[in-house]
This record gives C-alpha cells, structure tokens and sequence, in this order.
C-alpha cells in the first residue's frame, strides 16, 4: 500500500465516521468538529513518515532517527491542538498587557467564564463595549450609577440625542451637567451580555468618554480589581 493510498483510507474512513455520528455530534467521544480538526494531523503524519522511508532505505540508524524526530514534532501538534483553548487564553492576556484597554475573555478552574481589562496608561480601566450592536470605548465607572453615553456616543448607536428630555443633573468630570435617561436593548463585553439596561445621555460636550457604570455592573456576580486587573464575573 502506498502512502496515498494510505492518507485516502484515513480521510475515507474519517469522513464516514463523521457522517454516521452527525446526529449524535461526538466521534469517538469528541466534538464532530475537533475530530474534523484532528483528522488532517493524521495524513500529515502518514505522508511524512511514508517519505522519510522511502528515501532512507539501507539506513536503519539514520531512519530511526527522523522516525524520532517526526514523532516528536506529531506529539508537539497534538499537543498544541488539545491545549489550543489555554494557548488562546496566554495570547490573549499577552496582547492585553502588550495593549491596555483590549478585554480578555478567559475560563476559571471551575469552568466559568470571566473577563479581564487591564489597566490603561491613564490608569483607569477602559474597553470596547458593544451597545446595541456597536462598539463603544466606556471607562469602567463604579461611581456612576448607571451607564452614561456621551451625546456623540448615543448618536452612533442609533439614538437621537435631539429629542431626548434631559432632566437628570449628574456630576461628570467637566462639573454638572443635564442628562436624559433611555433604556439600552443590549449591552455586552465579552461572553456578558445584559438586555434592557438602564442608561442616561449627557447634552453635547459635556462627556468625553462613555462610562460602564453600575446600572450594569451591579448585575455581575463579581467584579475584583487584583492589581492592574480588573476581573468582571458574570
């Protein structure tokens, strides 16, 4: 048997695997699709080792040596793909602290899913924070008692600044200013996702910068500052 006749059985045989437990959706107690993923590591394989062979015939010493070699890198893609999440997650933080402000979704010991925003260079903790369907740049305010849009801000997500009634007075860093209270549909930052969210639009030029307050915030599980992290739990 050849080796392309080899790698043809091997993707043959793996095909009809995952057509027979489409319904159930495991193979082999696996996900169909990381058994998918992991079919095309083992014709790689194959044609590897098929070549090395075949080209070192008359030389055991020197073909036991490259069937070592390749063993090794095969071990170091399985190892790579059944740690792919974890390795996910190292890159993620990597970015985050090489980029402040970038919100890491990352996984607890005991399997929940947590979010992670470092501090930025201004020293406050700020992210991208999808509102209605568009991302907003917010500074994470637990002094706020709800999510505040600036006048720009509410704009860009579909709201009409113009006909809202500002009759809230909130204190924001360039002093008191009106406010008109709306309700958010959506608002998310990473896997959290939170629906119809109370929220207030400051007048123009009043707010520089969004802010994540409490209105949301206080529906978190928890919300922990280690050092320059700041950790929110759904």
């Amino acid at each position: 048997m050849n080796g392309l006749t080899f790698v043809l059985l091997v993707l043959g045989a793996g095909l009809v695997l995952l057509v027979f437990n489409h319904d159930s959706g495991q193979t082999f107690g696996m996900a169909n699709e990381d058994f998918g993923q992991l079919l095309y590591l083992l014709p790689i394989a194959g044609l590897l080792s098929v070549g090395i062979l075949a080209g070192q015939r008359g030389n055991l010493s020197q073909i036991l040596r490259y069937i070592a070699i390749w063993l090794v890198i095969i071990m170091a893609l399985v190892a790579a793909y059944l740690y792919r999440f974890d390795l996910q997650q190292v890159g993620a933080r990597l970015s985050a602290g090489l980029m402040p402000g970038s919100a890491v979704e990352v996984s607890t010991s005991g399997g929940a899913r947590e979010v992670i925003i470092h501090r930025g260079m201004s020293g406050h903790f700020q992210a991208p924070v999808d509102v209605n369907g568009q991302s907003v740049d917010m500074l994470v305010d637990t002094g706020a008692s709800a999510v505040v849009l600036s006048y720009a801000d509410a704009e860009r997500i579909g709201l009409n600044p113009r006909q809202l009634s500002y009759t809230v007075v909130v204190q924001t860093a360039n002093g008191r200013a009106s406010a008109a209270p709306v309700r958010l549909s959506d608002i998310s930052i990473g896997p959290i996702v939170r629906r119809d969210i109370r929220a207030m639009v400051t007048e123009e030029g009043r707010l520089d910068q969004s802010l994540l307050g409490m209105s949301f915030l206080s529906t978190l599980s928890s919300l922990q500052i280690q050092t320059d992290e700041l950790r929110l739990s759904d």
